[in-house]
């Protein structure tokens, strides 16, 4: 596989300016086991097409000019690792895995002195296109955003996120399957789980998400209605192929996308 960043990764940027000049930085989530995949493996080292599913998301990455991608790796991390030998990626690790939240912190000593967009995606997503990815941060810088939320129209949620928006279209909640009532599971709109966050609000808000739901961990998407409640905007980017969102949680959905890859 052929990876290359963006010629922009190579600038180095005055932090002193303003965040729309500054490269995005990619965010992969990859530390989960997986266990509904039946195999003592990452998930995201299950093969689409040959290639570990992660691989797929790296290169989507590359292609979209990132300007730094960083994998956040856990269990058998030292196998992802190997997977992605040859690719321009840094490594952290999620030595106990505690939710999306959690990981998405241990990025932060890397981090520290990015002031712009940090687009966050899942190691089992694999088909997001780079135009995609792209198309997330333009959306964040135009509109200034504190985060942006890739969304999708599914026929059955099931298992996925729900979007609960504002009268005024912008994103008031993420409520996850687990903890959705009748009524919010009736919402077809769907979290993908990739978001373009601006850094800063980013950490500042995830030092205070708690736990109190029903897996007991630190939901990323608890981030957004804390940005809420600073005033801060946060809005959704619907994408028309749902299937540029589907992740992969048993080997039968691994194979409904070997036919769409």
């Amino acid at each position: 596989m052929t990876y290359g960043l963006g010629s922009q990764s190579m600038n180095k940027t005055d932090h002193s300016q303003a965040e729309s000049r500054e490269p995005a930085v990619a965010v992969i989530l990859a530390a989960g086991l997986g266990k509904r995949m039946g195999a003592d493996l990452p998930k995201v080292l299950f093969p689409l097409k040959g290639r570990p599913l992660v691989n797929w998301v790296v290169e989507a990455t590359c292609q979209a000019g990132m300007g730094r991608i960083i994998v956040v790796i856990g269990y058998k991390g030292e196998l992802v690792k190997e997977a992605l030998a040859d690719a321009p990626v840094e490594f952290v690790w999620q030595h106990e895995r505690f939710g999306t939240g959690h990981a998405v912190l241990q990025t932060e000593p890397l981090l520290v002195s990015h002031g712009g967009p940090v687009v966050i995606l899942a190691g089992d997503v694999p088909l997001i296109r780079p135009t995609t990815i792209r198309d997330l941060t333009e959306v964040q810088r135009s509109a200034n955003a504190a985060g942006v939320v890739l969304t999708a129209a599914a026929e059955d949620p099931t298992g996925y996120g729900r979007i609960v928006r504002l009268a005024n279209g912008q994103i008031d909640r993420i409520v996850e399957d687990r903890d959705a009532d009748d009524n919010i599971k009736r919402i077809k709109e769907i979290n993908t789980g990739t978001y373009c966050f601006s850094a800063r609000p980013l950490f500042a808000v995830l030092h205070r998400v708690g736990k109190d739901n029903a897996q007991g961990e630190y939901y990323l998407t608890d981030a957004i209605a804390l940005l809420r409640g600073n005033g801060l905007p946060v809005i959704a980017h619907k994408i028309d192929d749902p299937g540029e969102g589907l992740g992969i949680n048993s080997r039968e959905q691994l194979l409904a996308l070997e036919n769409r890859a």
